[in-house]
């Protein structure tokens, strides 16, 4: 695993978050209809059935929030640790809102005022420092909490 790879692993997870969060959503949403069909006839055990269904899979949904969130806490401090290790307060500033605050380049080059070019520079620059003095964490760091969470 390279720095980048390393790094954006909170990204991942956080994407997979949302992804969970939508279908939470309209399995609610499923949920409601279920339960609200009106009609002239007695409610049918289906509808129970539908509804009962929907109810697990959000609660099941919701238990692989919970263990992605604690994962994405979790290698979140882990990659603020590693950016607080590097000395160059511009690599820091750029580290961290690429790969924890999931900033675009556009408004990275906004808040630290260089052109988008330029951005991309330092950030291949502070890629390169990050993986000299982080290099051998990042190599041990081969679990991938993607993988674990899928898991859980």
């Amino acid at each position: 695993m390279n720095a980048k790879e390393y790094l954006s692993q909170a990204y991942h997870i956080d994407q997979r978050i949302d992804c969970k969060m939508e279908q939470i959503r309209s399995l609610g949403e499923l949920a409601v209809k279920a339960n609200s069909v009106i009609s002239d006839m007695p409610k049918g055990i289906g509808d129970k059935q539908i509804m009962e269904k929907a109810i697990a899979a959000i609660v099941d949904l919701e238990h692989e929030i919970d263990n992605d969130v604690n994962s994405l806490i979790n290698l979140k401090r882990e990659i603020m640790d590693a950016i607080r290790d590097i000395d160059n307060p511009e690599y820091k500033t750029l580290l961290e809102l690429r790969y924890i605050c999931f900033n675009k380049w556009e408004n990275i080059a906004l808040v630290m005022k260089y052109g988008r070019d330029t951005i991309y520079k330092i950030h291949q620059q502070a890629l390169k420092k990050f993986s000299q003095k982080l290099g051998s964490k990042i190599q041990k760091n081969q679990k991938n909490p993607l993988e674990s969470s899928n898991q859980a």
